[in-house]
């Protein structure tokens, strides 16, 4: 996913003479493209996120888009006060870029995962928060917040997931899309972020019939479609490579509630979550490992009615 927004990041920065990237000293073989064609848009700011994001505030007050990008935990974690309080206080046009979301960089410890920034960042007023399933969605995700004003949060993969779009597709977003994968039977699987190739896969492998969505927003969502979707299903999974609490799974329970409320869902489905439980996983291991240890998997007996 980091080379498909690194390579859309270069194209919307020759379109647009404001785009601008602050680096945390990392992104090395992969952010390179960009610092030479665009040396004069392009800054390392070394080891100190915190900084970064108030580099990202004064250069966005000066008319720039800017994107922040930072391995998991290190442009969200560490400086959230800067950014609740310099970014989306004043709803600049930052957008931060977290890469490796989950247990990416797995076998690097817990200080490493990133499994606790959305449940964070998406109780922070004027903030979108991004998590694109595949490279295709890394890409169309990248477009949307080149031209969104205000400040965005995108967590992509590390590195070699998989296509799970048709290669040949452009997916073309607006804010809150929900994106069918596949549509069928009376459950369906809700994913966001990297999770999705292992959903279509796992449906393929065990030849179970059911509708499959990606979310690439997880704020806001569009609450029309997924009433829609919510009122034509029996039973709802939701994945994701994050904490159960205040995560995406509790953010499709609150949605629910809300249309409740509202009167636009009348028989509401049974709803399974699937995610990290509320504890840390001090082991070093690969990214399916960690999956695997935090019980990130599906199961037939969940399609069951």
């Amino acid at each position: 996913m980091r080379t498909a927004f690194i390579n859309q990041l270069i194209e919307e920065a020759k379109i647009n003479e404001d785009l601008f990237l602050l680096v945390g000293d990392l992104g090395f073989s992969v952010v390179e493209p960009f610092s030479q064609l665009f040396p004069e848009r392009y800054l390392n700011v070394g080891i100190a996120e915190q900084n970064m994001a108030g580099i990202a505030a004064g250069l966005a007050m000066e008319g720039y888009c800017v994107y922040t990008y930072s391995i998991g935990n290190f442009p969200t974690l560490r400086c959230m006060e800067q950014i609740r309080y310099d970014i989306c206080y004043h709803n600049l046009n930052v957008k931060i870029v977290a890469v490796g979301g989950g247990y990416a960089y797995a076998s690097l410890g817990a200080s490493h995962h990133a499994t606790e920034e959305i449940g964070m960042l998406r109780t922070i007023p004027n903030l979108v928060v991004c998590a694109p399933g595949d490279p295709a969605e890394a890409k169309a995700i990248t477009t949307f917040t080149a031209n969104h004003k205000g400040p965005c949060y995108i967590r992509i993969g590390k590195a070699g997931e998989p296509l799970v779009h048709d290669k040949n597709s452009v997916l073309n977003l607006s804010l809150g899309d929900i994106l069918k994968i596949h549509d069928g039977g009376e459950v369906a699987v809700f994913s966001t972020g990297a999770m999705l190739k292992y959903v279509v896969d796992f449906l393929e492998q065990n030849n179970i019939t059911a509708s499959v969505y990606s979310f690439p927003f997880i704020k806001p969502m569009n609450k029309e479609t997924l009433a829609g979707i919510l009122g034509s299903h029996k039973k709802i999974i939701t994945i994701e490579e994050h904490q159960a609490q205040g995560g995406f799974g509790s953010a499709i329970l609150e949605a629910m509630n809300d249309l409740l409320e509202e009167g636009k869902l009348i028989n509401p489905p049974a709803l399974k979550r699937i995610a990290i439980p509320d504890k840390f996983y001090s082991v070093a291991g690969s990214q399916d490992y960690l999956r695997k240890l935090a019980g990130l998997e599906l199961r037939k007996e969940y399609f069951e009615v």
